[in-house]
């Protein structure tokens, strides 16, 4: 390593310390030519897939756009920032094991859409609404139904209250009930 004050091509390690996850290490290092010290992070380098998107266009993998989409979807809803990045993680460690060296998107859409739905039935909805292209209420009420049929008494509220009234397109809703 480099000492970055001098360029000296040769420096010591002082100390070495493991993260919390255990994915980084950092190291406390001195210059053995002028005496400075620094820190370094050392983090393993894999090569992840690249993936194949939809119009037959690939891409590298890129966990921001993971992050940021499934920010979107948990906007407002009571995740909390870690159990977020252990979900991130655990897709990624999916993508990363699933030894190809191309992956469609659409896989890894159904990786996120698995931890989607332990994490938050609002947010997976919310989630499928763009994944699955919804077009109309009715794709919506159909996976709600599914998602309520496959995860019954989870802990989560209930997507749609005892009191909801099923959605009758065929009934105008701006005429009074009598």
């Amino acid at each position: 390593m480099h000492c970055p004050f001098c360029q000296h091509v040769d420096t010591k390690v002082i100390d070495s310390r493991a993260s919390e996850d255990g994915a980084t290490i950092r190291r406390r290092r001195e210059c053995e030519a002028c005496g400075e010290r620094f820190s370094t992070l050392e983090t393993v380098e894999l090569k992840l897939p690249a993936i194949i998107k939809g119009d037959g266009r690939r891409e590298n993998f890129d966990a921001r756009k993971l992050r940021l989409s499934m920010e979107r979807a948990l906007h407002k809803r009571p995740v909390s920032e870690e159990q977020l990045e252990a979900a991130i993680r655990s897709v990624v460690h999916q993508v990363r094991m699933s030894g190809e060296r191309e992956l469609p998107s659409r896989r890894i859409g159904d990786f996120v859409m698995a931890e989607m739905r332990k994490l938050d039935h609002v947010g997976y909805v919310r989630f499928a609404s763009v994944y699955r292209a919804f077009e109309d209420v009715a794709d919506f009420r159909e996976e709600i139904e599914m998602l309520e049929r496959d995860l019954p008494g989870e802990g989560q509220l209930p997507l749609l209250g005892a009191d909801v009234v099923p959605f009758d397109k065929n009934v105008d809703r701006n005429k009074k009930q009598r």
